[in-house]
């Protein structure tokens, strides 16, 4: 005889019922959409290693955006990609006015109100060394100035309308210093902190350094993002941010490390916890699907189903546009 207590068929034989076994339901608001604001302001230039993503000029961003808040986009993250602007050792064209994301910001803010952006806030784009903060001489990471220049550059972001600002360069204590800075300039109660608190050194990252032009010059990043097999250092960065102050905890990237994600949700459990899904990520469910692996659709929304399962609430990813025509 069967044991009662092993049958399960009958929870979820009618299509109307599987839908309720689920933990969470991906819906549009869920949706982050990433977005590469170029210097040249009239440009809509495809970037070759992620299909259907274009380096986006100012002039171009209401015509790129606005049909898709009209789909139901509800949330965007600028990233700079400072093309003519001369890049040095201290990222000073990273918080400029004239600058992409200060540029963009306004713009959107302007046309789309209801629109939250959110601003990632590195230096990598903007050093002549390509690493995301200040160097000592013998080129090791100047943590303490690093943290100053992007608290700077944070308080510009939301001084200029941002609803969000996101630090991506995982230095030491720059939530705290952020957060302090927000609160110093009287923004603090209307912009938000998401932390990149659990971003892996990753093999996943090539096309968005390709599209962002943000490669380092030498070495790599692995002083300050986290080695991948490091659980406990990610456990103890989400700690740590909630503590000096972040409003969201971020996952990066995010099929990988679904399991530092249900960490994220079972640490933070008050907190909205983000997955980003990286260029790599993004590319290689595009390739597969182009060269017959499985269909594109199914394997997209699956992946987000993984995610959400894994606790998230908020999914960063590059198939925002397709995803708003799915969920409707």
């Amino acid at each position: 005889m069967v044991e009662i207590d092993s049958l399960l068929h009958s929870g979820y034989h009618h299509p109307a019922q599987r839908p309720w076994q689920a933990e969470r339901t991906l819906t549009k608001s869920a949706l982050m959409y990433p977005i590469f604001v170029t210097h040249e302001q009239d440009s809509l230039t495809p970037i070759p290693s992620m299909p259907n993503q274009c380096r986006v000029g100012v002039n171009r961003l209401e015509e790129v955006v606005g049909p898709l808040v009209a789909k139901g986009l509800q949330s965007v993250m600028l990233f700079g990609v400072p093309d003519d602007f001369v890049k040095d050792a201290f990222g000073t064209a990273a918080d400029d006015p004239n600058g992409p994301v200060i540029q963009a910001t306004r713009l959107l803010k302007s046309k789309f109100p209801g629109l939250l952006v959110a601003c990632d806030v590195c230096l990598c784009e903007y050093t002549s060394h390509g690493h995301c903060g200040h160097l000592y001489p013998d080129n090791t990471i100047d943590n303490e100035a690093s943290v100053r220049r992007l608290a700077e550059v944070a308080v510009n972001y939301a001084k200029a309308g941002a609803d969000c600002v996101a630090p991506s360069d995982m230095m030491d204590g720059r939530m705290r210093a952020i957060k302090q800075g927000l609160i110093d300039a009287g923004v603090s109660h209307r912009v938000s902190l998401m932390a990149y608190s659990a971003k892996f050194a990753s093999a996943l990252y090539g096309p968005f350094r390709d599209a962002a032009c943000s490669g380092a010059q030498f070495g790599d990043r692995s002083a300050y993002q986290l080695p991948p097999p490091s659980r406990g250092l990610a456990r103890r960065a989400i700690e740590r941010d909630v503590r000096e102050g972040a409003d969201m905890i971020m996952v990066k990237p995010a099929g990988f490390y679904m399991d530092i994600i249900r960490d994220a949700k079972e640490l933070a459990p008050n907190h909205p916890i983000a997955a980003y899904q990286v260029s790599g990520e993004y590319a290689t469910i595009h390739h597969a699907a182009a060269a017959g692996v499985y269909e594109l659709k199914p394997a997209v929304l699956e992946s987000m189903t993984g995610l959400l399962r894994a606790g998230c609430n908020i999914v960063i990813t590059y198939f925002t546009p397709e995803l708003l025509v799915w969920l409707s």
